[in-house]
């Protein structure tokens, strides 16, 4: 029997994606990635078991999906289309990587996963694997098995007396990981309606948020978060007290008519405390110490490197190159922001750096102003000379 590596979560397709395969004549080995998605992870190995695995791998990756995969989007402020930070894109290249490592230990013939045909992560899982692994066959079973409903996969996990919920009382196709959640699909596909409350998993509404703010005070070193008020943190328990605290206040939440790399407008729901704290802590920091032209520039890079982590290009030479130019510009990002939190916005109050650009006497309208004002009109006539000519 040919061996394939499945990327297991746990839900309705996985599961259904490892009988189908073992029905097709496959030995298959599951792998499932603990990114922080707050599971009952022997639930998850025992659901396996019974839809067929031979074996199941589960690993807690938080730590290097947060070192080697969040931190670096975090210097580059990468954002998709203003509104996603990327969670679940982020997490796919890693995934994709152990899914290559597994192969490899077990002599596997092939790696498989459970995206649709229409999604964002089959290019991410993909890509990611014929880079590492280009010899590896892959497997999409939902592109290419006969159910054409979730309700035929429903029935075909009851046939095999495999225990996964009901639709019903999951109407959200949900993806969550330590750095954020993806929520889409139920009502939710319909645009001109709010989101409900019961599709959020970790904010919380207006009605039930604090009636008084929240300050707290984030210090970078070299555009890594250190502390947060002082207290030194490490790095999953400062992302997790962010989340709390961010949740509490409603901070975070998004809704997106986000472009698909396959060409379609889907509608998705984000949520993401701890990330929109710390991208707007660090990009408020660069502010202060990073000089106009490079800022500037930056903002472009920041775009491009958003694009290439939700396009699936992570393992690529150009993401590389980007990473070089975007780790030169945070030697100097060192310094604490204060924040305010309250009623879902994130608002900097404060901001302290050793290499601060901002010098008051210069700035200042007040006595102690040093700025020789006289300069302006020389510099204004050259700045406007071409057009003045033209």
């Amino acid at each position: 029997m040919k061996k394939v590596v499945l990327a297991y979560s746990g839900g309705l397709d996985t599961c259904c994606a490892t009988r189908w395969l073992k029905e097709k004549g496959y030995k298959v080995i599951c792998f499932v990635a603990d990114l922080g998605q707050d599971e009952d992870f022997k639930l998850i190995e025992e659901r396996a078991l019974i839809a067929g695995a031979d074996r199941v791998y589960i690993k807690d990756i938080k730590e290097e999906f947060l070192e080697d995969f969040v931190i670096p989007a975090l210097k580059a402020n990468a954002i998709y289309e203003g509104k996603y930070f990327l969670s679940t894109a982020l997490g796919r290249p890693l995934i994709a990587k152990y899914l290559v490592e597994i192969a490899r230990r077990e002599k596997a013939y092939a790696v498989a996963h459970g995206c649709t045909g229409k999604g964002n992560d089959q290019v991410r899982f993909e890509v990611s694997i014929r880079i590492l692994a280009p010899d590896l066959e892959i497997i999409a079973p939902l592109r290419i098995w006969e159910f054409k409903s979730r309700q035929e996969e429903i029935e075909y996990a009851k046939k095999y007396n495999i225990p996964v919920e009901a639709t019903k009382k999951k109407p959200y196709s949900i993806d969550r990981n330590i750095w954020g959640v993806s929520i889409e699909a139920g009502i939710l596909e319909d645009l001109e309606v709010e989101p409900p409350e019961d599709a959020y998993l970790i904010t919380k509404g207006p009605s039930t948020q604090m009636t008084y703010p929240k300050y707290i005070e984030i210090y970078f070193e070299k555009g890594i978060p250190k502390r947060i008020d002082g207290k030194i943190y490490k790095l999953k328990n400062l992302v997790n007290y962010l989340n709390e605290i961010g949740g509490i206040y409603g901070v975070g939440r998004s809704d997106l008519i986000e472009n698909r790399l396959v060409g379609i407008k889907s509608r998705e729901i984000y949520e993401a405390p701890a990330a929109t704290i710390l991208y707007t802590a660090h990009k408020e920091l660069e502010s202060l110490v990073l000089d106009r032209e490079l800022l500037h520039f930056k903002e472009i890079i920041s775009l491009k490197y958003a694009e290439l982590v939700y396009y699936g290009l992570w393992f690529t030479p150009l993401k590389k190159a980007l990473d070089s130019f975007v780790d030169s510009t945070q030697d100097y990002v060192t310094g604490s922001i204060r924040l305010k939190l309250f009623k879902g916005n994130c608002i900097p109050v404060a901001r302290r750096s050793p290499y601060s650009l901002y010098k008051k006497e210069l700035a200042t309208y007040g006595r102690e102003d040093k700025f020789n004002q006289n300069l302006a009109e020389g510099f204004i006539k050259i700045w406007g000379l071409p057009y003045k000519i033209r």
